[in-house]
């Protein structure tokens, strides 16, 4: 089992999860407008739903692992290019951060919850990416590849969850930063290219 291999994989997922996105941007909107209970409970189901798209990840890709191993360099192109266009997204777009409280109407913690899932499971972008992600972390030429797929979405779904915690808990403090620091916004914007830029060679040289 190669630990390092996991340790760059929580160190990625920890960049990524602070990259401003809809996800984060919203748990910091229901947090600042409703309370931080309301943005944890987004929080909770935005992270519940990362389990479909692991499990649908973990057999699909393990089965294509098993059986050919051209398809699984495709794979790993086609998850290499991904990443570099969303870099390349990520560069061509605005670097400005934008927090509005409109379309952050009172909901129960509940509601929320069930609206955190329905956002994350009706996203195909998330099984993509964790296509794209996932495989070139596995660590170990002993265990199944579905339990490491799953092993790899657990640490996913734990640091993001983290992540977005602090966010929730700290949204006053980093709404406040975000509107004050003038330079935020693209330093940010840079830190998202340079890890996709970077998980994408890693992903493109990784072995089976």
């Amino acid at each position: 089992m190669n630990y390092e291999i996991l340790f760059g994989f929580i160190l990625a997922t920890s960049a990524l999860a602070l990259s401003p996105g809809p996800d984060n941007i919203y748990v910091l909107m229901q947090s600042i407008t409703n309370g931080r209970k309301y943005g944890l409970a987004t929080v909770c189901g935005l992270i519940s739903g990362c389990l479909v798209h692991t499990t649908l990840v973990a057999f699909g890709v393990s089965a294509i692992i098993k059986e050919n191993d051209t398809l699984f360099f495709i794979i790993k192109l086609l998850g290499a290019l991904y990443l570099l266009y969303l870099a390349y997204k990520v560069y061509n777009g605005d670097s400005k951060v934008v927090l509005s409280n409109t379309g952050v109407p009172k909901k129960s913690l509940w509601q929320l919850f069930k609206q955190g899932v329905i956002m994350n499971v009706l996203n195909p972008k998330v099984s993509i990416f964790f296509l794209a992600f996932f495989p070139a972390y596995l660590y170990s030429d002993t265990v199944s590849t579905v339990i490491q797929f799953y092993v790899l979405g657990l640490l996913f779904m734990a640091t993001s969850f983290i992540v977005f915690a602090i966010i929730a808990i700290l949204a006053g403090f980093i709404s406040d930063y975000l509107k004050q620091s003038k330079n935020i916004g693209l330093v940010l914007k840079w830190l998202q290219i340079v890890v996709f830029i970077g998980i994408a060679i890693f992903i493109f040289l990784s072995e089976k």
